[in-house]
């Protein structure tokens, strides 16, 4: 196989942790796929695994970021809702180790705040700030149906 732009500057090595990059139409027909559909592929493509970094930045940085999302909810109740770091860190990880990637992220945070999102706007006693500590997110993630898959 002869690379082609960024990557013809690449050694011969061959990537074992993303080997869809390797994928041809030949492939895809020794795989099953009749050559009718394998014509309508205008390009065969692939992605990169998303790292720590690249989530935890999906995580905070966008102007619709899942954090950013959460602490508008909290703050349309009057509450003002903090993520410690860690806690962050503990989400991206939860990601990276059951391979949920950026969408995963969603699921994650759902399972921590769920309980919070419900139980504060309502509670006669309120209180105003929600700390969201490693413990708590440990404790809640833990308790949800997310924290029974399987590692891939």
């Amino acid at each position: 196989m002869s690379a082609v732009g960024y990557s013809a500057s690449k050694d011969g090595r061959i990537d074992d942790d993303n080997l869809l990059q390797y994928v041809s139409p030949a492939d895809l027909r020794s795989y099953g796929l009749i050559p009718e559909l394998i014509g309508r592929f205008p390009v065969l493509t692939y992605l990169d695994p998303l790292d720590r970094e690249t989530l935890r930045r999906i995580l905070t940085e966008p102007k619709n970021a899942l954090i950013k999302q959460y602490v508008k909810l909290f703050d349309m109740d009057r509450v003002k809702l903090t993520f410690d770091k860690k806690v962050l860190d503990f989400i991206v990880e939860r990601a990276m180790e059951y391979k949920l990637g950026a969408r995963g992220l969603r699921s994650i945070c759902e399972a921590i705040m769920t309980d919070a999102m419900y139980e504060m706007p309502g509670a006669p006693d309120r209180p105003s700030e929600l700390r969201v500590t490693l413990s708590y997110a440990r404790e809640k993630f833990d308790r949800s149906r997310l924290s029974n898959l399987k590692v891939a």
